[in-house]
């Protein structure tokens, strides 16, 4: 006798074998084994054929999982994914599944095809499958107008448009045809105060419609929450509670929900954060986005992959209460817009033609995830891939796409597709390259960087990591973001996306217009920064931690997003308090109404509040002895760099009051260097001379006292601003040293991005925000340090040290114990 599970009625063999067939062509390989003990167990010997089926399903794609593997291994690593699953369908069946990585933040549990991965906007495709559910069960139409179920839908409607609100209908909501806005000013992207469906919703009411309705695609999670609402207006269930009942179970789908349950809970991988600011990945946030119906499923990719078997094979399922293959061949048809034009969109389904086969699927982008669903219909191909880190959609893409490549030329016979490998570019090369470029044509600019021992190129939005391919040495895009564009370099000329860059002038750009200054700063919450910054002579905005637009002014405080991008149509509004000062910025309907950027003067220092008192800090380092060093050392030859360059001048802040910490550190205003290194700094001071710059500097060598004083008041979080005791600092070791740019004629600092010692984001080396001038000078400032065997710090832009640092040892003596 047979059994279902516990409580369940016997089943017969006939109906056990059916179910067991049903269950294996499901396996993965993992799974094998077991099915083997429940055939064995069973006595079913007839069974073994389709063990054998499966065996050769495996060997069948073994070469082709083989370089799927190899791709991925080799992306986790040089990308430093924390955690990867992917899973592979064809036909009807999981052909292959696996996670790499770890599930959780101490790296203690491994990940696997089972871990569940918040996916982001592939919700949407879910979300719409219950509709046309519905639609099937003739409860609704997708062409009824969205008032007809929701009659509190009052967005304002702009006159010119020929049609209003009551235009708005299922259908474009889903095909994202509506013309609304990208997000609702309550529970959007950026709104971590977990507000309800129905507030989320009410608050579209304050916006406009962007374009007339049918007119223009124009992406929305406002709209496809609108559907979720919908959702639960007629069927009279949570949006959670319908999909659960009608999608999940009927599915089998037992590792996704929209809402966590404690099962899921040991499941959940941790997400993490990166941004263009030089900062170390963070943990992402996990609160719950109020556009949930578009953006809040949680799934594993095995669960994943049995949406994609459905997807592929909806037959069987009949009699489930899932949508009929008619309702899905009208998700998978591309939209058409008022014009009868296709758009990239069915419904739901991001359409597209992929090297001549259609290709259906949606990404997810969400707090810490980077998710692809990718179906190849005609060829009953699907891959699914997560990845735990933010903004890497562009890699699982492309590592998506290398599972189509190699699937294919394996049921083709063919060879297998190489997955191009890339290695950096070496600095002497890369440095060359270095400068802003424009096209002759266009107008339009591009510019190059080498920082962090990495070169990058920035266009349009995105800054991108140039790379060299290992088979060719072609210079090619090779990131986060997405992988190929072949760049060629040619003396002053880049060859670039089919046009020619010629070199720019290497001066410092002009100060932006008075009446931008104190827009440019940031904005908004610690989860994601909106960054206002000048850049090309153009107020740019940096939102979502990558991409930076360039806005255009209509009026004063009033500019306008570009025609592409996240939030083309929309438009970005600076709100000043009664006293003129500005106190929110309104970007595409969303409210930044923190001020985050707190300036400090060149001459004032950014101040923290010690964890001690400086009398009990002084009194504890005097007791301290520096940590013991084995090795051979050069013998300290420290010199006063005003005595090797007398222009080099001095504002060394520590021998005042004026520095974090409040306190007089330094009897003295000396600033000491090893030999080699104080030469090397009047080398660069004779060569800023001539360009009418000069070096001020702020601290050289540094009593391992000191050091120890620092570390010891310094709160936590901020720790990376000072150096540990217990390794000494480049300070101590008379190879360090602390400067700025100063104009040798008004004798005055050169204004940075961010004040020197400040502890903040904006004094990390490579932080994007201020002015391109303020930048300019700080590149300028590294250049000429990096020329004479200098690397900065790359949480200080004004902090450098020496090639020879390890060298020399950790020192302790006062400045009185240094001069002759």
């Amino acid at each position: 006798m047979f059994f279902s599970g516990q409580g369940a009625p016997p089943l017969s063999p006939q109906q056990w074998f059916s179910g067991t067939i049903a269950w294996a062509r499901g396996c993965s390989m993992s799974d094998i084994t077991i099915l083997s003990v429940r055939l064995l167990f069973a006595g079913v010997l007839i069974c073994q054929t389709l063990l054998v089926e499966i065996y050769a399903e495996q060997a069948l794609f073994s070469s082709a999982i083989e370089s799927i593997d190899s791709a991925v291994r080799y992306e986790c690593e040089q990308k430093q994914l924390p955690a990867f699953s992917i899973a592979i369908v064809e036909q009807g069946r999981l052909v292959w599944s696996k996670g790499y990585g770890y599930q959780d933040a101490e790296q203690s549990v491994p990940v696997s095809s089972k871990s569940i991965y918040r996916v982001g906007s592939v919700s949407k495709l879910f979300t719409d499958l219950a509709i046309m559910q519905l639609v099937e069960k003739q409860k609704l139409d997708l062409d009824d107008p969205v008032t007809d179920y929701l009659p509190k839908f009052d967005p304002m409607v702009p006159a010119s448009f020929p049609a209003g609100k009551d235009a708005v209908t299922i259908r474009q909501l889903m095909s994202h045809l509506s013309g609304l806005v990208r997000e609702p000013p309550v529970g959007n992207y950026f709104d971590p105060t977990e507000p309800s469906l129905g507030s989320t919703l009410e608050s579209l009411n304050k916006t406009s419609l962007i374009y007339p309705p049918g007119v223009r695609t124009k992406y929305s999670n406002a709209a496809v929450s609108l559907v979720g609402a919908i959702l639960e207006k007629v069927s009279e269930q949570s949006h959670p509670d319908f999909l659960r009942e009608n999608i999940f179970q009927p599915l089998g789908m037992q590792e996704s929900d929209f809402e966590i349950s404690n099962e899921m809970a040991p499941l959940l991988t941790t997400g993490w954060m990166r941004a263009d600011d030089g900062r170390d990945p963070f943990v992402a946030p996990n609160f719950v986005l109020g556009t949930g119906p578009a953006g809040n499923l949680y799934a594993s990719v095995d669960d994943l992959a049995r949406f994609v078997v459905y997807l592929l094979n909806p037959v069987p399922t009949t009699g489930s209460g899932l949508p009929s293959e008619n309702s899905l061949r009208a998700m998978f048809s591309p939209s058409l817009d008022a014009s009868g034009r296709p758009t990239s969109f069915g419904l739901g389904f991001r359409v597209s033609n992929w090297n001549g086969h259609q290709r259906i699927g949606h990404g997810g982008a969400v707090y810490g995830f980077s998710t692809q669903l990718e179906v190849l219909p005609e060829e009953k191909l699907g891959v699914v891939a997560v990845a735990a880190l933010d903004g890497t959609n562009g890699v699982v893409k492309r590592l998506t796409d290398h599972a189509f490549k190699v699937l294919l030329a394996t049921k083709e016979n063919q060879s297998i597709p190489i997955y191009s490998q890339t290695i950096d570019v070496d600095a002497s090369r890369a440095k060359r390259l270095v400068g802003d470029y424009v096209s002759p044509i266009s107008q339009q600019m591009i510019e190059v960087r080498y920082s962090d021992k990495t070169l990058w190129l920035r266009t349009g939005s995105l800054k991108r990591k140039v790379r060299l391919t290992k088979d060719t040495g072609d210079f090619v895009f090779d990131d986060e973001h997405g992988y190929g564009a072949i760049i060629k370099a040619k003396g002053e000329t880049l060859l670039f996306s089919g046009k020619t860059f010629q070199r720019k002038e290497d001066t410092p750009p002009d100060s932006p217009p008075k009446r931008w200054e104190d827009l440019i700063g940031e904005y908004g919450w610690d989860h994601n920064v909106l960054y206002i910054l000048e850049r090309q002579g153009k107020l740019h905005a940096l939102v979502e931690w990558f991409y930076c637009y360039p806005l255009t002014e209509i009026e004063d405080d009033l500019f306008a997003f570009p025609d592409w991008g996240l939030y083309h149509g929309e438009r970005l509004h600076f709100l000043r308090d009664g006293n003129g000062e500005v106190k929110e910025v309104v970007a595409a309907s969303v409210s930044f109404d923190r001020r985050r950027t707190q300036g400090v003067s060149e001459s004032q220092s950014f101040r923290i509040e010690p964890l001690e008192s400086v009398e009990l800090l002084r009194s504890r380092a005097r007791k301290s002895e520096p940590p013991q060093e084995d090795g051979r050392f050069r013998e300290a030859d420290l010199l006063d760099v005003t005595k090797v360059d007398a222009t080099i001048a001095l504002d060394v802040r520590y021998a005042t009051t004026n520095n974090f910490m409040g306190a007089k550190f330094y009897e003295q205003p000396y600033a000491f260097l090893q030999r080699p290194a104080a030469e090397a700094l009047a080398r660069i001071q004779q060569r800023l001379v001539k360009e009418g710059l000069g070096l001020l500097v702020h601290d050289a060598y540094r009593p391992w006292a000191v050091t120890k004083m620092f570390w010891d008041a310094t709160p936590a979080g901020m720790k990376h601003f000072v150096a540990n005791p217990k390794n000494g600092s480049r300070h101590n070791r008379g190879c360090a040293v602390d400067l700025t740019l100063m104009t040798l004629g008004e004798k005055k600092p050169i204004t940075m991005p961010s004040g020197y010692d400040e502890f903040s984001e904006r004094a990390f080396a490579d932080y994007p925000g201020g002015t391109s001038r303020q930048r300019w000078f700080r590149e300028r400032l590294r250049s000429a340090m990096e020329e004479e065997g200098f690397e900065v710090y790359r949480f200080e832009w004004w902090h450098f040290d020496y090639q020879d640092w390890r060298k020399y040892r950790i020192g302790n003596a006062s400045f009185e114990g240094i001069m002759p």
